[in-house]
Formats: C-alpha cells, structure tokens, sequence
C-alpha cells in the first residue's frame, strides 16, 4: 500500500498551482499507483479553518478510501475538532505565527490523534527542536514533521532530533529533497521513522513519489516509507484509515 501522509487541495494566494482540484490529484494518484493521500483544505490552512475543514471533508465522501483528512487547528480562533473520521490534526505554526510548543495548541495533544506539522529549521515558530520538546512532553502523540525541517542544512539534525522519540516521525516532501536524502533518514532515525509526503497540490506529485519510488533503499525499507510506517500509525491511533 503506498500511502502519501501530506497532500493538499485548493488555491493559495502567493503560489502559483496548475491543477488545484481533488480530481486531479486522484488521476495522478491512479497512474502513480498511490492508494490514498492524507490532505487538508488550503482554505483551511489560511484564513478559515472551520470552511475549510468543511471542503476536505466534502471532498473525501465524495472520493471513498482515497483521501484522509488532516483537519487544521487554527490556535487563535480554537477551531473545533472531531476525532471521528479524520487521520488527524494539521498544524501550521509558520503561517499562524504561534510556536509549536506553545500552550494554544493543548486542544490539538489531548485528542490523541496523529499531527501533521510545518517544520522549518531556523523558524522561530517550526525549528525541529521544537518538535522534540513537544514529542517529550506528548509522548502517545504521533507528530509527523512536515518537509523533515525544510532546508537540507537541517535534516541531519533533525533525524538526530527523531532518533530521540520514537513518536516523531520524518515526513518527506519538499523541493529540497532528495532519493539519496531519504536514504540518509532512514539511516539516522531507523526507516520506520520515516514517511513519504508530496505537499501536492503544492508541488508536483510524480516528482515527490520518484524521489522515494528511485531512493537507494532496500526493499522492505522502501515499503515502509512508502505507506507501511503512516499505515500503523493510523491503524493504531487514529479512526480515519480504513
């Protein structure tokens, strides 16, 4: 099962997306082969969470087994949050400006629920850091952090950070990665450690699963960043995943 933790769908003001729509990214998914994605609502991750919140969910009946939902946590309008039929939470501590550690985001941990990140490294608000203080403190808390800190200036420290606790993973995506990249994470952290993520509709699907698809892995590595690592994630955490 190949399984894609971080996915989108929708218009975002200052970056330009060819193909914004479920539909499209479902057409890609079938010639890639990819089972599901886990996405959350552009509308959400900006300026309406609870709007968009309502479209992911939308978009998700009316595309059966293919899409999970991360439902966004806005920290300053504390949007409401279910824990039935979602994978989890997403979070983005950059474009909310509130730190990932911060007591706003309480609401979030005590659902339990696996937690989709922004991670940055050099952010005042997503540093890797800050991530292993909250995997510490949230110990039951599966906390994926988004792009693997961003910059490849970072990724070695962070999968240093993830070695840590065995709660946080690494999630892939990002114009910055690479196969051979990927390949290092699973050394550093263990390739149960490590998830593939797109960031599509953001950037191109094909070029986010070639990365892990031609990464210099073994097979059985391969599979669990593929999906197998995501899929007992949600299997255990989560009411989301079929």
């Amino acid at each position: 099962m190949i399984l894609d933790a971080h996915g989108h769908v929708g218009t975002w003001p200052d970056f330009l997306i060819p193909d914004p729509t479920a539909e499209g990214l479902v057409s890609l998914m079938d010639r890639l082969g990819i089972d599901a994605m886990g996405i959350s609502h552009l509308l959400g991750v900006g300026p309406d969470a609870v709007e968009g919140n309502r479209l992911a969910f939308e978009i998700a009946a009316r595309h059966p087994g293919r899409f999970g939902v991360w439902q966004v946590y806005n920290p300053h309008h504390r949007t409401p949050l279910v824990t039935e039929g979602v994978w989890g939470v997403k979070i983005h501590p950059d474009v909310h400006q509130c730190p990932l550690d911060d007591p706003r985001y309480a609401p979030v941990w005590e659902l339990g629920l696996p937690v989709l990140a922004h991670g940055q490294t050099d952010s005042p608000w997503s540093d890797p850091a800050r991530f292993a203080v909250v995997a510490g403190r949230h110990p039951d808390v599966p906390l994926l952090m988004g792009h693997t800190g961003l910059w490849p200036y970072g990724f070695a420290r962070a999968a240093r950070l993830a070695a840590d606790h065995p709660n946080l993973y690494l999630e892939t995506c990002g114009s910055k990665m690479t196969g051979r990249w990927i390949a290092r994470l699973a050394e550093l952290a263990g390739a149960d450690r490590v998830m593939f993520g797109s960031d599509s509709c953001f950037l191109d699907l094909r070029a986010g699963y070639g990365r892990v698809a031609l990464a210099p892995l073994a097979d059985a590595d391969r599979a669990l960043i593929q999906g197998g690592n995501l899929a007992r994630v949600l299997a255990r955490s989560s009411g989301g995943f079929p």
